[in-house]
């Protein structure tokens, strides 16, 4: 059972220290061995009572109903060298505790968070660039209370729960002895203080949500997954905190003719087997407009041409432009799978001119890298 220090000393348990330290004062002069040698165990008692109760943080274990000196059963001397602490003062002692005891209060102004906004864009916007203007929703600083939290001229007050420490403690029992366990103040929530006269706008928060729309750059040669920085654009924090960034996410459009790999840029291109065999010059869109297309005659399927410098730009981490990439085209030659009486017959005279009325079996040497790879090699990338 725990010890009435309040009544050892003859005080209230809302005695002030002052009124406290009158009371041992008053006592100790009774009691001091030289003065009256019969009551040295009263004395010793007198002063343990005045040792608790004008350390704050004892005084408040008694007033949770514990006893900060009770060494759950092991005696002080020759027994547990935790005898007497709770596992607060464990921990404290281990790891450290700030001033006064306990964690203290938590501040009311914290930091905002970053807010994520994704944007979808062309192949060509990718490549040249883009200005947008996006609608954000987030949490922007209250324009009544500009972040404190109050109304008019009103001030926080200290938590009379929690006298401004900003968690409260419990005492229980265990064969440790008393275990002191802390935890948020569920009045002030942590802030050591309250807000009586809060702002009717944002409601003691700080800041209020709202929508509003600000001009991002994206430069050219963005890629799907990649982030734009904004800096302080995102979420307000609690209390008028710092805002935290926001980040626009590239989502980027699949193309009807070109398919990226990186700053490379690819595409399929079907001619006929004419065209192959005798070659031509045809046009070809790419993103920098019209363009002529060489086909050397005697093309055979599967050809890749590579037009340099007409890929996408190649940006760098530091936002930096450093070059472009290449413009791969793949050839596929067209076989007509339908003649009228006249081609065919044109096509038979063909191919008795060229002696292929015969097939011609090709054999797999060793120079050729084995069948399986040629092929591959010659359908190349698609």
């Amino acid at each position: 059972m725990a010890r009435d220090y309040y009544g050892i000393l003859g005080v209230s348990q809302n005695a002030t220290q002052d009124e406290i330290k009158r009371a041992y004062r008053k006592l100790a002069r009774q009691l001091h061995p030289d003065v009256n040698p019969n009551e040295e165990a009263r004395f010793k008692e007198v002063t343990a009572a005045y040792e608790v109760l004008s350390n704050p943080e004892k005084r408040r274990i008694v007033d949770l109903g514990g006893d900060p000196l009770d060494s759950g059963g092991g005696g002080r001397a020759g027994g547990d060298p935790f005898a007497g602490f709770g596992l607060g003062d464990i921990m404290d002692a281990f790891f450290g505790a700030s001033p006064g005891g306990g964690r203290g209060p938590r501040s009311r102004v914290q930091p905002g968070s970053d807010a994520l906004i994704r944007l979808d864009m062309t192949l060509e916007e990718c490549a040249a660039g883009t200005t947008r203007e996006l609608t954000v929703d987030t949490a922007i600083l209250c324009d009544r209370c500009h972040g404190a939290g109050t109304q008019n001229n009103s001030k926080p007050v200290q938590c009379d729960t929690c006298h401004g420490r900003g968690e409260v403690q419990s005492v229980q029992r265990s064969f440790l002895g008393q275990v002191v366990t802390s935890r948020p103040c569920p009045v002030c929530r942590g802030y050591g203080e309250v807000i009586p006269d809060p702002c009717q706008q944002c409601a003691g928060d700080g800041r209020t949500r709202s929508r509003r729309t600000i001009s991002v750059n994206i430069p050219a040669g963005v890629a799907e997954g990649m982030r734009v920085r904004l800096a302080g654009q995102g979420e307000v924090g609690p209390g008028g905190g710092p805002a935290g960034d926001l980040y626009v996410e590239v989502e980027e459009h699949p193309h009807e003719i070109f398919e990226r790999d990186g700053a490379d840029l690819h595409c399929i291109v079907q001619i006929p087997m004419t065209t192959a065999a005798l070659g031509a010059t045809l046009p070809l869109k790419t993103l920098d407009g019209e363009e002529e297309l060489q086909i050397d005659p005697g093309t055979q399927p599967g050809t890749q041409l590579v037009m340099t410098g007409r890929g996408m730009p190649k940006l760098r981490s530091t936002g930096r432009v450093d070059g472009r990439g290449d413009l791969h085209v793949h050839l596929e030659v067209v076989v007509p799978t339908k003649l009228d009486a006249a081609q065919a017959s044109l096509l038979r005279d063909l191919a008795e001119m060229r002696g292929e009325n015969e097939p011609s079996l090709s054999h797999n040497g060793k120079g050729g890298g084995g069948l399986f790879s040629r092929l591959r090699s010659s359908r190349g990338h698609r």
